[in-house]
């Protein structure tokens, strides 16, 4: 299936099961996978029954894949803190490559998500609120963005040396070399410097610290909604964490197979 009739026949589709078969489409490339066909199968059967305005199919038939995708990983929920929605897909454990991880955010009225991707199989996606002690501010896109940052980064004990990190979001990147640079004390517009009940400090003052300690880190900008499989990924969880504030499904294996389908193309075509 082309991209664009992809892209077409997915506006067909109401939003539950718009999002549900996006987070499917890397399935509906070609691949020598004969597991990896059946799911991009049951995902073109879906978007053709929603061309013929049967819904009830369709839903049913990404059920399928869905299924399939979940079979056809390694189901592990793994991690120190797997409330905080952290994984990994093992089998890209041993690459030898050097580490690329993106980050990305994604918000909708009052609910937001973050969500992260490492070529190395480690990923996270984690849910947002807002509520009268919200310190967010005005700047609520890019906080959010440099939030995704921050929890890549407290996934590790220690960040990996020489790490890259890929942002979609050019104003985010522009604070992350500043504080690169040593200017830790720049923060966005509106940010709440006011101390926190839940934590030592605000989450971007220790990631100003942190990131100012790590002249081995590359952050560096990738353009939005091109193709780039980790950027793609990262943008799929997010999606998905915010969703999962308002809707009930079983998040783990939608997510373990989205980051496992991103990284079987990004390793087949690794580039930055």
């Amino acid at each position: 299936m082309r991209p664009d009739e992809f892209l077409r026949t997915l506006a067909l589709l109401p939003p539950p099961l718009h999002d549900r078969a996006l987070t499917l489409r890397a399935f509906t490339r070609p691949t020598g996978c004969d597991d990896c066909q059946c799911i991009g199968d049951a995902v073109r059967l879906a978007l053709t029954a929603a061309h013929y305005d049967e819904l009830t199919s369709a839903g049913e038939l990404l059920d399928t894949a869905e299924r399939l995708a979940g079979d056809h990983g390694i189901h592990r929920w793994s991690g120190d803190d797997p409330q905080r929605g952290r994984g990994r897909v093992v089998r890209w454990a041993t690459t030898s490559a050097p580490l690329v991880a993106a980050t990305d955010a994604s918000w909708k009225g009052r609910v937001g998500g973050l969500g992260y991707v490492v070529s190395d199989g480690h990923y996270g996606l984690l849910g947002r609120g807002t509520g009268q002690l919200d310190p967010t501010g005005v700047s609520r896109v890019l906080i959010n963005e440099l939030r995704a940052v921050d929890y890549l980064l407290t996934g590790y004990d220690e960040a990996p040396v020489g790490m890259t990190v890929l942002l979609d979001n050019l104003t985010a990147l522009r604070y992350l070399h500043r504080w690169q640079a040593g200017e830790t004390g720049a923060m966005p517009a509106g940010y709440s410097l006011r101390e926190r009940r839940w934590s030592d400090q605000p989450t971007l003052v220790r990631l100003a610290e942190q990131v100012a300690r790590r002249p081995d880190l590359t952050f560096a900008h990738v353009k939005g909604h091109s193709g780039h499989a980790l950027n793609e990924a990262a943008d799929g969880l997010s999606h998905m964490a915010r969703r999962r504030q308002k809707e009930s499904f079983d998040l783990r294996p939608r997510a373990h197979a989205l980051v496992d389908a991103f990284l079987r193309d990004w390793h087949a075509n690794a580039t930055l």
